[in-house]
C-alpha cells in the first residue's frame, strides 16, 4: 500500500440527521423509527473514508463556531484526516436532513449548507502551497460557482477527482467536465452531464465516449442495483455486487470515490478500482452510520470476492 502521497478534499462539512421508520415508510405521518445524528458532508465523508483507508488526506472546508462544528472536526480527526485547514466562521454549522424508507434508502433529504460561501477564492489562495503540494485533489460539486471554476482553473495541471453529489449540482458544472481525471456520476447525473439518455450498453458507451473525447481518463456510471458501468476509454465493463437489504446506503458513493482514490494511489488498473471501490461501498452499506468505521482493505477483498464482472472482451 502506497501510504506516501498526499491527497486533499474540498467540500463540505454538515452534521446529518438521519431517520429511518420501524416499518414501511408512511409520508404525511409521524412514523415509529429511529433517528441518528453524525458528521457529514460529501467532501468530509470522502476524506474520512480515505484517511480510514491508511492514506493522508488534508481537508479543506468550512463549519461553524459551534457544537456542531466542533463535533464534526473532533470526530472527522480522530479517523485520522488533517482537518487544521478547515475554517471556523460565525455561521451555523452546514446540516443535512435525511429521511430513509424500509429498504434504508434515501426517500426524501433537506440540506442547508450556505456556509459553502466561506470556502471562497480567498480562502483557497491562503491554502495554495498545500493544495498545490498534493497528489489528489478531491472536490465535490456543493462548492459555490465561482469557487468551484476557481480550483478547476488554477489546480487544472493537477490529477483532479470529481463528485457530482446531484443533477442539480451536476449541471452547474458541467462546462468543467473534461478537467477531471477521475468522475462517478450516477445515471441521472450522467444524463445531465451528456444529454445522452442511459438505455442500455451502448448509451452507457457513448456518455462515456462523450467525457473521454472531452479528457477524463477514469468514468464510472453508477446505476443502483445494476452495478457500475466503467471506461478508462480502452476498457469497459459492469460490476455488479450480489443484492444486499443495505442498512445505510447513504455513504455508498463517498466510500465508492474514497476506493477510487485509493485505487488511483496505488494504481490499480480500472476494472480493479471499480471492484475495490465497490466492495469498499459494500461495506458503507453494511453499517448502521454513513461512514463505517471498520472499514479496512482486508475485509472489502472478501466482498470483492462475490462481485459479478461482465467485460467488453
Amino acid at each position: 500500500m502506497n501510504t506516501t502521497k498526499n491527497i486533499c478534499v474540498i467540500g463540505g462539512c454538515n452534521m446529518d440527521i438521519v431517520g429511518f421508520p420501524k416499518d414501511v415508510l408512511v409520508r404525511k405521518d409521524s412514523n415509529l423509527g429511529s433517528v441518528h445524528l453524525s458528521p457529514g458532508g460529501v467532501g468530509r465523508n470522502i476524506a474520512e473514508n480515505i484517511a480510514l483507508l491508511g492514506l493522508k488526506v488534508d481537508m479543506f472546508s468550512a463549519v461553524g463556531n459551534d457544537v456542531n462544528g466542533d463535533a464534526v472536526i473532533r470526530s472527522t480527526e480522530n479517523s485520522g484526516v488533517n482537518m487544521t485547514y478547515v475554517r471556523k466562521v460565525d455561521f451555523p454549522t452546514g446540516t443535512y436532513l435525511a429521511v430513509l424508507d424500509e429498504n434504508m434508502d434515501m426517500d426524501i433529504a433537506i440540506n442547508s449548507m450556505e456556509i459553502l460561501k466561506f470556502i471562497d477564492i480567498d480562502y483557497v489562495n491562503s491554502h495554495y502551497t498545500s493544495i498545490m503540494d498534493s497528489d489528489v485533489i478531491v472536490i465535490d460539486a456543493n462548492l459555490h460557482y465561482e469557487t468551484f471554476k476557481y480550483i478547476v482553473e488554477t489546480f487544472r495541471n493537477k490529477v483532479l477527482f470529481l463528485d457530482t453529489v446531484s443533477t442539480i449540482k451536476a449541471s452547474r458544472i458541467k462546462e468543467f467536465i473534461g478537467c477531471f481525471h477521475t468522475i462517478k456520476p450516477n445515471k441521472l447525473e450522467s444524463e445531465t452531464l451528456t444529454g445522452i439518455k442511459i438505455t442500455d450498453l451502448n448509451s452507457l458507451k457513448k456518455s462515456s465516449d462523450f467525457y473521454h473525447e472531452r479528457g477524463v481518463v477514469n468514468v464510472c456510471i453508477s446505476m443502483g442495483p445494476d452495478g457500475v458501468y466503467y471506461s478508462d476509454g480502452v476498457n469497459q465493463g459492469i460490476v455488479k455486487a450480489k443484492f444486499m437489504l443495505p442498512k445505510n446506503a447513504t455513504g455508498a458513493g463517498d466510500a465508492f470515490q474514497a476506493g477510487l482514490v485509493y485505487s488511483y494511489i496505488n494504481e490499480f488498473s480500472i476494472i480493479d478500482s471499480v471492484k475495490f471501490s465497490t466492495g469498499a461501498a459494500i461495506m458503507a452499506m453494511s453499517s448502521e452510520e454513513t461512514i463505517n468505521k471498520n472499514i479496512n482493505i482486508e475485509s472489502i477483498k472478501e466482498f470483492i470476492k462475490d462481485l459479478e464482472v461482465i467485460t467488453n472482451d
